[in-house]
Formats: C-alpha cells, structure tokens, sequence
C-alpha cells in the first residue's frame, strides 16, 4: 500500500487535521511542519503529487504511539526498520490503540474480512520465522477501514 494512502487513512482516521498530523510526526522524531504535508496527502491523480518517503511515515506512527501511550524516556529510541512493510504499520496501530486478538478479530469481521487466528498471528511473525505472512494491501486496506469504524463510529 502507498505510504500516501496509509498516511492520508491515519489522518481520516484520528479525525485531525494537517497541523495536528504535522505534530504527530513531530512528536515521532521528524521536524514537520503543516506546510510539509499538503503535497504528501494528495492523491496519485492530483496535480503536485510527491510520494510519501517510509522514514516520515515510520516517524507519524511512532508519534501515534508516543501521544496514545506515552513516552518511556527511560530506554533509548527504537530505531526506523525501512522501508516499512504492511506488517510494520500493523504492528504499530496494535501498539498504539492497545489491540488485543480478539479486537483485532472484531475489526476485520466489522468489515466483512473474517481472519482465522492463525491467519492473524502470522502477520506479527519475524520476517523469516517459518510461519510468517506477508500483510497484503487488501487486508490492510480494510483493517484501516474496520479501526476507522471502531474509532468514528
């Protein structure tokens, strides 16, 4: 999935607007401003299009779970994995809304995708374990979609 695309949910997401998504990725580590970001929320199509890079997108999610869960000061900053994977930005949304499985479940049924439990704790493996999956644009896509809902009502 297009780090635009994950970026521009996350703000549809929160319910923010571009300053407020500007000091999330603040908060994450990257000095941006709102002015940044205009161009990196527009859509393929539109005129003044400029892809996402991971390293600011790696930066907002962290941001997300520094402002949902706090900051722990006392334990060095965990270093970007890029570029970041379908998987990465999964992992940080269950970090940053504190999903357990079953929530995780909800969601996907929520939005008509049922995962079996299996299907689910291979998206959170390590690249490499033996049972590991890829997390598609599609399952991505509609988790967004299912939190959205969860989040907005």
């Amino acid at each position: 999935m297009l780090t635009n695309d994950v970026l521009r949910s996350l703000r549809y997401l929160l319910d923010i607007s571009d300053a407020e998504l500007a000091e999330l990725i603040t908060l994450g580590g990257h000095p941006t401003g709102a002015d940044d970001l205009t161009d990196l929320l527009k859509k393929e199509d539109e005129e003044g299009f400029v892809a996402c890079p991971d390293e600011v997108l790696a930066h907002a999610l962290d941001g997300l779970v520094y402002q949902r869960r706090g900051k722990d000061d006392s334990r060095a900053p965990q270093p970007l994995e890029l570029p970041i994977s379908n998987n990465q930005v999964l992992k940080k949304l269950r970090v940053a809304f504190e999903l357990k499985e079953d929530d995780m479940h909800a969601i996907m049924n929520s939005v008509d995708c049922p995962v079996s439990k299996p299907e689910m704790s291979a998206l959170f493996r390590k690249v490499g374990h033996s049972n590991y999956r890829p997390c598609g644009d599609q399952f991505l896509r509609n988790f967004l979609k299912g939190l959205t809902l969860r989040e907005r009502g």
